[in-house]
């Protein structure tokens, strides 16, 4: 039977996840097209429709993984060749990069939205403490009013935004701080990194097992959290 607290904050929680995971695929697209590769922008996937970047597999990991009670999920990566750039070994660093920094500016305009908020005597640091500890779903079964759900979307914009920059900046292939590592550590680094591209999935989920993710993506949330708090207070 599936939990409608769960639910009712995957509804919720899912848009905006995939608009997060939509700017971040656009700019890498976009950075590449700046050092010369124009691939992206001839296959359409330059714009800000989600439907442009939907991976179908994604997706339902991230429904399924959200009923099960944690998100995970992916949208398709947008087509690079790195042959038809510029300098192509600083244009995989920095096409690498453009995602992860696209969130972390996201994440910076969310912030700025809950500091408007706080200002105007909104209560974003309940909001934001209900996030994380009861999730999107709690607040509406709960019966929360209006001025808590909407600082509390914002602050869940927030830290999906900071999860999926940490998330990708794992030093795996094919995530971007893999790809990242190849364009610095010369000819046999990069071949080395590259094997292990086709594993890179089950690698990942290794590291969630034995709780490396936790460590990588959950103390700098935790610390991220509390100068929040502090912040905002």
């Amino acid at each position: 039977m599936i939990d409608s607290t769960r639910l009712i904050g995957l509804l919720l929680g899912l848009p905006l996840f995939m608009f997060a995971l939509t700017v971040h695929e656009v700019a890498h697209g976009w950075v590449a097209r700046k050092f010369g590769d124009p691939t992206a922008e001839q296959e359409g996937r330059l714009t800000l429709n989600p439907l442009a970047h939907l991976d179908p597999m994604g997706t339902l990991m991230f429904v399924i993984s959200s009923l099960a009670g944690f998100g995970f999920g992916w949208a398709k990566p947008v087509p690079v060749r790195l042959g038809n750039a510029r300098e192509p070994l600083k244009a995989m660093w920095w096409v690498s990069l453009a995602g992860p920094l696209s969130n972390l500016l996201q994440a910076a305009v969310a912030l700025l939205v809950l500091v408007l908020m706080r200002l105007a005597a909104w209560p974003v640091i309940e909001s934001l403490a209900l996030v994380m500890s009861a999730g999107l779903g709690a607040l509406v079964m709960g019966g929360a009013p209006l001025q808590v759900i909407l600082p509390a979307l914002v602050s869940y914009y927030l830290i999906i935004n900071l999860v999926l920059m940490l998330f990708n900046l794992l030093p795996i292939p094919p995530l971007d701080g893999g790809h990242a590592l190849m364009s610095v550590v010369g000819w046999r680094g990069a071949q080395f990194l590259a094997r292990l591209a086709p594993y890179g999935f089950i690698i990942v989920l290794a590291l969630m097992y034995f709780g490396v993710t936790e460590w990588w993506i959950g103390w700098p949330l935790k610390q991220v959290y509390f100068w929040l708090v502090g912040l905002l207070a």
